[in-house]
């Protein structure tokens, strides 16, 4: 059986930095502080690997899950492009368009589940995947997962480090990065659709 793996820098790079982007765990942090302020405790690892696991199922059944309700990939890219654009929008702005109740409790459920991998970076794994090798957005999700547990470990000192205007500034950048993805992601998608 002759397995082939297509390791790719570029693809590497740029799915991390959407996931990076859509799971906004820096813009998180107030909410965070907030949870482990209400329950003393956070869980990281646990939470970070409950994440990692959801996050690479869905990467590889969420396709047939479209198929069995008669939706194609670039159908879902198009429609992920579109998310993803108003999630820029809010970042770059600083409004919320849509947000989630705040959770009550720091357990997996909303730290790992809707938190970090929440319906947007759901919609955004499917779009990559139309997209990249199954490969790279697996490295992709490990990366962030690795920085998702390391600022869950030390929200408070990045909090203090960072400050408002620090986190603000973080969140408008990669807002920007963002959008000219979901713009890009659009494009292909909709050209493959249109060609189809």
């Amino acid at each position: 059986m002759n397995v082939d793996f297509n390791f790719d820098l570029r693809q590497i790079l740029t799915s991390s930095m959407i996931l990076f982007a859509v799971i906004d765990i820096v813009g998180s942090i107030p909410i965070i502080i907030g949870l482990r302020n209400k329950v003393g405790h956070l869980q990281s690892g646990k939470a970070s690997f409950v994440a990692a696991c959801i996050m690479i199922a869905f990467l590889f059944v969420g396709e047939e899950i479209l198929n069995l309700i008669g939706i194609d990939v670039n159908s879902f890219a198009v429609a992920g492009a579109i998310v993803i654009f108003f999630l820029a929008i809010e970042m770059i702005l600083g409004i919320t368009l849509y947000k989630d109740d705040q959770p009550e409790s720091a357990s997996i459920v909303p730290i790992a589940f809707p938190l970090i991998a929440g319906a947007g970076t759901m919609t955004s794994l499917l779009s990559l995947r139309a997209e990249y090798y199954v490969e790279n957005i697996i490295i992709a999700i490990i990366v962030n997962i690795i920085f998702v547990y390391l600022v869950l470990r030390s929200s408070k000192r990045i909090e203090k480090i960072l400050g408002k205007n620090g986190i603000s500034i973080i969140r408008k950048v990669f807002g920007v990065i963002l959008l000219a993805i979901a713009v890009k992601l659009f494009a292909t998608n909709i050209n493959a659709l249109l060609r189809a």
